[in-house]
């Protein structure tokens, strides 16, 4: 099985990208300012378990330069680093559909006035949608390759409720839907490490694979400084995935998925600064490299098992 004319055997975002545009397109993460009704006291105080100050943001910007401007300082690093041409628009930190509809649209628009910008993709969780919000961000896809980013963790219920996420299943399934409905591109965001049994993890695949969902983006559960995991790793109420069991479970859990789901992130750098543990998680490209020898090693790949 081929993906993207690449030796990979998965469907890697990256290699999409570049078919899809004939040049690598390269992400500029951006922060908005947004919060989150997890952590400003709507639904419950403090937010996810594993969320720290920063959101699940990269850190490439300070929220105090305008959108535009970091923006423009992002194209410009990328290019004299890496002789990138082609860039989509990343909002990344927080809920970034956590305002009204008006200046979202204001927001939205200003990531998008750079001529080499070709995409947006926007991160948020399932019930900070709407469909006036949806109309909106349905009106850049003509232009602009276009996704929403939800962040789903588990299919289970019960893992959500412990990681403190604030919503249910259901709640995504139905924002899942309605997305859908407006033509909308979706990646899927899961975590591994969630106190959950191998076959439950599989079951969150098969879901996927059921709902066909049109990209996924893996992480391994990790703990941040001064977020409540870290304090229950402290505690010893929690152990992490060591590195063998991840890249296994990651291939598993890819055999379920179809072959156009696309790939949007399978290990993570996990911010070395604030990375408590587990500490292997911090060399992302030996884990990738560990991935395609797995891969390799069963002759199997993205889809093996999916029907």
């Amino acid at each position: 099985m081929e993906f993207n004319n690449t030796s990979k055997r998965y469907n890697q975002y990256s290699a999409h990208l570049k078919n899809k545009f004939g040049a690598k397109v390269y992400k500029v993460t951006l922060d908005a300012g947004f919060s989150c009704p997890n952590r400003d006291g709507t639904l419950s105080s403090g937010g996810c378990i594993f969320c720290d100050d920063g959101g699940s943001f990269s850190r490439a910007h300070s929220n105090l330069l305008t959108i535009e401007e970091q923006v423009n300082i992002g194209i410009e690093t990328l290019k004299n680093r890496f002789k990138a041409e082609k860039f989509m628009s990343y909002f990344q930190a927080f809920s970034n559909t956590y305002k009204p509809v008006n200046e979202l649209e204001k927001i939205y628009s200003s990531a998008l006035n750079h001529p080499d910008i070709v995409g947006l993709s926007i991160g948020t969780r399932p019930d900070c949608i709407d469909d006036e919000k949806l109309k909106l961000i349905s009106s850049y896809k003509d232009d602009y390759y276009t996704w929403i980013e939800y962040g789903l963790q588990s299919i289970h219920d019960k893992t959500l409720e412990k990681i403190n996420r604030g919503h249910d299943f259901d709640c995504f399934l139905k924002a899942y839907e309605k997305t859908k409905s407006y033509g909308i591109n979706v990646c899927v965001h899961v975590i591994f490490g969630l106190w959950e049994s191998h076959e439950e993890i599989m079951q969150t695949a098969q879901k996927l694979a059921e709902l066909k969902v049109d990209g996924v983006k893996i992480h391994m559960l990790c703990a941040l400084k001064n977020t409540k995991l870290s304090k229950m790793y402290e505690n010893g109420e929690i152990n992490f995935m060591e590195e063998d069991e991840y890249v296994k479970t990651v291939c598993d859990f890819l055999e379920y998925l179809p072959p156009d789901c696309t790939i949007h992130r399978l290990a993570g750098n996990g911010d070395r600064e604030n990375l408590i543990a587990p500490k292997w998680l911090g060399k992302k490209m030996d884990c990738l490299n560990k991935i395609d020898r797995e891969f390799l090693n069963r002759n199997t790949y993205q889809s093996y098992k999916f029907y």
